[in-house]
């Protein structure tokens, strides 16, 4: 008798368990927003929709999780553009950010190391598009093309890199893919002006913030 109550009360539970699970996964909005580039940005933007009294789910860079209905769409844009964040609304603005936030993350992340895979056939990979439109949409919708955001976003990270004093030269073109040091200098010297070493002995450092690349 009592196996039965119990075996009851277990069914009761699990489908009460699936019934929170549905209106979890039916309420759960992504939000696409604008100007996330670091783990520091992920940890604000949670803090602050939570403080605002947002159920927040999986916030990544570019994107993040509402898990209910409780703040509405003006709120939340005033409180990312309080923060230096901006909601992104548009179709096309939404595509054109994951670009930026992958690439971010591919040149940080170190997957750039093995050289057999390239940028266009990775992000093709994640956004499940065919890497022309998504060059053509950056193209026009940031008035520079996706190859010379790829590379100011290389020569970025390697400014940091000078700046602290982290790695080798030959370290750095590993890390971002180019097959030799040669080709990193020559790069960066396109981009800044200055070779990397003559870079590192600057003292001012003439570095951009990532999202204003």
């Amino acid at each position: 008798m009592l196996t039965s109550i119990f075996t009851q009360i277990g069914k009761v539970f699990q489908n009460t368990t699936n019934i929170n699970r549905i209106r979890l996964d039916t309420m759960k909005t992504i939000v696409n927003i604008k100007n996330m580039v670091c783990p520091r940005c992920i940890k604000v933007v949670r803090e602050e929709l939570t403080k605002a009294g947002a159920t927040v789910g999986e916030v990544t860079l570019g994107t993040a999780e509402i898990l209910s209905d409780d703040i509405e769409t003006t709120k939340l844009a005033a409180i990312l553009e309080e923060n230096g964040f901006e909601l992104i609304e548009e179709k096309s603005a939404k595509l054109v950010n994951a670009v930026k936030s992958f690439v971010i993350k591919l040149i940080r992340s170190g997957l750039l190391e093995d050289q057999k895979l390239k940028i266009s056939t990775l992000l093709e990979q994640e956004l499940s598009k065919d890497y022309n439109y998504i060059s053509q949409l950056f193209s026009q919708a940031e008035n520079t093309t996706l190859e010379k955001y790829i590379i100011a976003q290389k020569t970025e990270q390697v400014k940091e890199w000078l700046v602290y004093d982290e790695l080798t030269l030959s370290e750095m073109a590993y890390k971002l893919g180019y097959s030799s040091v040669a080709y990193l200098s020559s790069q960066f010297k396109q981009v800044t002006g200055f070779t990397p070493s003559v870079f590192k002995q600057l003292k001012h450092h003439n570095r951009k913030s990532l999202d204003n690349v």
